[in-house]
């Protein structure tokens, strides 16, 4: 093998076919200079041709990762949000990704219900033996209770946990190395991307978390009657079997041309619109997987199902997302720059008046699309690729936001094409924005601020009359902290005579150099002596002035430490 192959990637033998799967990938699509760095051409498959071999179509890098298992494809689907790192052709193709795999055998799924939630409880369920749909991840069945009740049953696939584990060690591995190795990783933070996928990956192993979010988003989404979420059943939930009630709906992405005349689609897609502002905006928590197939319209009503991806956000950025997404819906690419780079970190060779100028070309092409409604997601991520392209890294959460505002944008395209998402920000934002004011000034607040607005008026008056009285004794003083003239003259001083030493011993070596060719009798060494004596002038002085300053460093760090 290679002999820089070690050197280049630390290798764990565990991860080699990894290893060998993502090279491939890379060196088939068009970064085969990241494989060579890396030492991972030994891994691939030797061809002749290889050189004259053209790149493979984008649909094709797709079918590849869904071959790869379910990491890859949740990976892909994290990528075809990010317009900065891969490109369009690319990002359209993942975004297409299929999370389906075939239908495990029903004795498969008995024996992890049975693993799950005891034998006894596992035969009190009545399950369907036919699948309701399957996934990579998981299977879902309907079933009943006991009591009557009709549930959803969904099952983690057995050897799932560790089959995740593994990919995601592996991933940290290359991530990290292209994070330390590569520019273009590093500008574009792949490592922090990775991280913020990995966490993603371990909740979504955890069936548990998914019944917590639906518990959460739903007393959230409660004021919005248009919008609904099953209730899980606690006591058939665990972390690989999450059970919840059956809410019988359609697609939307199944709705026939007839049944959407039939609807108040416009209602309905600001209903939705308003409810992930909401989570986005006031809740600080939101569904990030909203695509068409995760959305069922039930009677007058939409419900969201799979909440297995969720994304936080703090107050901080909350505030700053509000004012970008404001600045984008009213056309104001000055606040829209102002907010981003607010929220960013600039490199050292970031490009702000570029950045600034593609902001505004960017928002001018959002609202000049007249012939069909803006898309305020895909507005988002080219914003994204705006700021990596000039050297300024955004939070993470930002392409989970535009990702989620584009899956919106894509169900207003089937539910009511002319539905305007700008207006929708517009007329949306003063609500959210009062009940924000509202909530921070909270009963709880309000009584804080008192707490401290008392204790400064109580202790004002004895803080007024001691400055008085100081200020009558004439003992009043302010303290400036300012530079120390005296230091600073001494300072100078001693550069001025080391200057001033350096240009006699200089004059000295000059004028004995000159001396050299004067005829005398009175030698040294063979040479004249007044410059022998001169030149060992100037060698003892400087050896003086060399002892003087080495001694002053070593008092001035003594006096530091001291």
């Amino acid at each position: 093998m290679h002999s820089d192959f070690g050197m280049a990637l630390s290798l764990n033998p565990r991860h080699l076919r990894h290893y060998k799967d993502l090279a491939l990938l890379m060196f088939k699509y068009g970064r085969r200079d990241l494989v060579k760095r890396a030492g991972l051409t030994e891994l691939l498959p030797q061809e002749a041709d290889r050189d004259e071999r053209a790149a493979a179509a984008a649909e094709q890098l797709a079918a590849d990762v869904e071959r790869l298992g379910p990491t890859y494809i949740k990976l892909g689907q994290l990528l075809s949000t990010r317009p900065d790192v891969i490109p369009p052709a690319y990002a359209q193709a993942l975004a297409r990704l299929q999370d389906r795999c075939e239908p495990l055998p029903f004795a498969a799924i008995e024996a992890v219900l049975a693993e799950e939630l005891g034998l006894v409880a596992s035969r009190a369920l009545r399950v369907d033996r036919e699948p309701l749909a399957t996934a990579s991840m998981s299977q879902v069945h309907r079933a009943s209770l006991e009591d009557g009740r009709e549930i959803v049953l969904k099952v983690q696939r057995p050897g799932l946990r560790e089959q995740v584990l593994a990919d995601l060690e592996a991933l940290a591995d290359i991530a990290r190395f292209l994070h330390q190795r590569t520019d273009f990783c590093s500008r574009y933070g792949v490592d922090l991307m990775f991280e913020e996928f990995r966490k993603s990956m371990l909740r979504e192993l955890d069936f548990r978390q998914e019944a917590m979010h639906l518990f959460t988003l739903s007393a959230n989404l409660r004021e919005i009657e248009e919008i609904i979420l099953p209730q899980p059943i606690i006591g058939y939930t665990t972390s690989r079997v999450l059970a919840m009630e059956f809410i019988p709906g359609t697609k939307v992405t199944e709705l026939t041309r007839l049944a959407r005349r039939e609807l108040d689609g416009e209602r309905l897609v600001d209903a939705l619109f308003r409810a992930y502002l909401k989570q986005i905006l006031r809740d600080g928590l939101f569904h990030a997987d909203p695509h068409p197939g995760n959305v069922f319209l039930v009677g007058e009503r939409i419900a969201l199902i799979d909440l297995g991806m969720v994304a936080r956000l703090a107050p901080a950025v909350q505030e700053r997302l509000l004012q970008m997404l404001l600045a984008v819906s009213d056309n104001q690419p000055e606040e829209a720059a102002k907010a981003l780079l607010a929220m960013g970190e600039c490199r050292e060779a970031a490009d702000i008046p570029g950045f600034h100028r593609g902001v505004a070309d960017l928002l001018a092409q959002h609202h000049e699309m007249s012939y069909q409604p803006p898309q305020v997601g895909r507005a988002v991520l080219m914003l994204l690729k705006t700021a990596g392209d000039n050297g300024i890294r955004l939070p993470v959460e930002l392409a989970m936001i535009g990702k989620t505002l584009l899956s919106l944008d894509q169900i207003a395209h089937v539910l009511a094409p002319h539905f305007d998402p700008n207006a929708a920000i517009r007329r949306h934002a003063a609500d959210i924005t009062q009940r924000q004011i509202t909530r921070e000034a909270s009963l709880s607040s309000l009584f804080s601020t008192a707490v401290e607005l008392k204790n400064f008026v109580q202790h004002l008056p004895g803080r007024v009359n001691r400055i008085l009285d100081r200020v009558a004794d004439n003992e009043l003083e302010v303290r400036v902290d300012a530079i120390d003239e005296t230091r600073l003259m001494e300072g100078m001083q001693k550069v001025a005579n080391r200057i001033a030493l350096g240009l006699v011993l200089a004059a000295l070596i000059v004028g004995a150099a000159l001396l050299m060719d004067v005829p005398t009798s009175f030698q040294l060494f063979g040479y004249p002596g007044v410059a022998i004596m001169l030149f060992l002038a100037a060698a003892a002085g400087g050896m003086a002035l060399a002892i003087t300053i080495l001694a002053n460093d070593i008092r001035a760090k003594r006096k530091a430490r001291g």
